[in-house]
């Protein structure tokens, strides 16, 4: 008992994956994306080709620069497969320079995505925006946040025209590794709470990117998986410009039929689970709660049958605290590539902002580094939207993000060594000055005690 109450305790827990911290630069500045993973629809001559596209570096031409002038029918692209998935929040953008003789740049682009090389999916933002603002010069960095991030391996910037023109770029993406591995989920359609009295809530899964058939989500990530959890009160949202209820996925109990809702995870290889964690709302007095119970079935290959015996908990129900919560499952190290959940209704609405997983197998740290370098000055960083957007210049912030700006990566292990280093030195430090003082007292005493014996002795 005891142990479940601890599971369903409220915390200021973050998600597996938060976008706020999740903004390291994942190697075309540095080299760490290799340039037989970048590759194009086309380019001008052979020193314009992909693998110059990277951004802070001029060499050969300056940039990747497609053949021919862009007319606004033609799709070009610039390629970059991560050779994993990554969690992808940031796009950093920048002109040609070619050593000072640069004048192309691209002024609007568009983000298409993929997980698996095959379908591909066009990336747009909460308000269902798909261009992206790029640059105005050839020399600033632009930072562009997306809202929401991608979670993909192959990546593709499509430079968009009006009229037709010459455009070249270099770019960088900034994100983390997706640890999670998962691909896709299936779930019920989020669902509408109208009840008199009370504003209308749309609890619609509104950024899944798979496909909607006969009222079932399947083939996607959507809200689930953005690093968002949603607030106390659900109508509250963390985004401007959308409706009520926007942060959470959301059923009615009596619309389901079985009294539970039904979802299944696939992953990307065959895992050892220990937990999961679902980020649940739990305002009571409007009728929602945490689930009742989860059961989970485990499926170790796509072609194996459904395992028999499920894992699951029933979870101690919370009356008195309307706080959202993380309950975490513990999964028993089941091993699968494919889990089929159970959540039971403990009362007549329940809501979902986020669920991840955790597993003890060997994950392979991605691809992404520090970013070290120093970037143009000035420089300029806004988000898709223009009310959402910040600059460095006024360090104004927009949550959930602090501002439009890569992180260093953390070095923990260096940092406590260098943390313990400099209390040792400290404490050694202030072992001489205690023994210098102690020696200086030692000393004047001495000469008291010797001026007192001659003054005896003159006597």
């Amino acid at each position: 008992m005891l142990f479940l109450l601890l599971l369903l305790l409220p915390a200021e827990s973050r998600s597996q994956t938060d976008p706020a911290q999740c903004r390291y630069a994942l190697g075309m500045q540095d080299g760490s994306i290799a340039d037989d993973d970048l590759t194009a629809s086309s380019q001008w001559y052979e020193s314009t080709g992909p693998k110059y596209a990277r951004l802070g570096r001029d060499e050969a031409d300056g940039a990747w620069c497609p053949a021919g002038p862009l007319h606004p029918s033609d799709e070009q692209f610039l390629q970059v497969d991560l050779r994993s998935l990554c969690f992808v929040t940031l796009v950093g953008t920048q002109g040609r320079s070619g050593g000072g003789a640069g004048k192309e740049f691209v002024r609007i682009y568009r983000l298409d995505y993929s997980r698996d090389g095959d379908r591909w999916i066009s990336w747009k933002s909460r308000t269902g925006q798909k261009v992206i603002q790029g640059n105005s010069n050839v020399y600033d960095v632009v930072l562009k946040d997306l809202r929401p991030p991608v979670i993909a391996r192959y990546l593709r910037i499509i430079p968009v025209t009006e009229l037709t023109s010459t455009v070249c770029m270099r770019m960088e993406l900034y994100g983390c590794s997706w640890h999670d591995g998962l691909l896709s989920y299936s779930a019920p359609e989020g669902q509408i709470m109208a009840v008199p009295g009370y504003p209308i809530a749309y609890l619609n899964d509104s950024t899944y990117d798979g496909f909607l058939e006969r009222r079932l989500l399947f083939g996607g990530l959507g809200q689930l998986t953005d690093g968002l959890l949603g607030m106390d009160d659900f109508l509250q949202t963390h985004q401007t410009r959308t409706w009520q209820g926007y942060d959470y996925v959301g059923w009615r109990n009596d619309s389901l039929g079985p009294g539970y809702v039904e979802m299944d995870f696939l992953f990307d290889k065959q895992r050892n689970f220990s937990s999961m964690k679902v980020h649940c709302n739990n305002m009571f007095s409007r009728g929602v709660k945490i689930f009742r119970k989860v059961s989970c079935l485990f499926k170790p290959r796509l072609i194996s049958d459904w395992e028999p015996e499920p894992v699951g908990i029933t979870t101690v129900l919370d009356d008195k605290n309307p706080s959202a919560r993380f309950v975490t499952v513990p999964l028993g190290n089941r091993v699968g590539k494919e889990l089929r959940c159970q959540f039971s209704f403990a009362d007549t609405w329940m809501m979902f902002s986020e669920i991840s997983f955790q597993s003890n197998m060997e994950v392979i740290k991605p691809r992404v580094i520090p970013v070290h370098t120093r970037l143009p000055s000035p420089l300029s960083t806004a988000d898709p939207e223009p009310e959402l957007s910040t600059t460095l210049q006024s360090q104004e912030t927009t949550p959930p993000f602090m501002v439009s700006w890569p992180v260093d990566r953390p070095d923990d292990g260096s940092t406590s060594v260098l943390i313990g280093c400099l209390v040792t030195i400290i404490l050694l430090l202030l072992v001489i000055i205690v023994l210098i003082l102690w020696c200086q007292y030692v000393r004047k005493v001495l000469e008291k005690v010797q001026f007192s014996l001659l003054l005896l002795h003159v006597l």
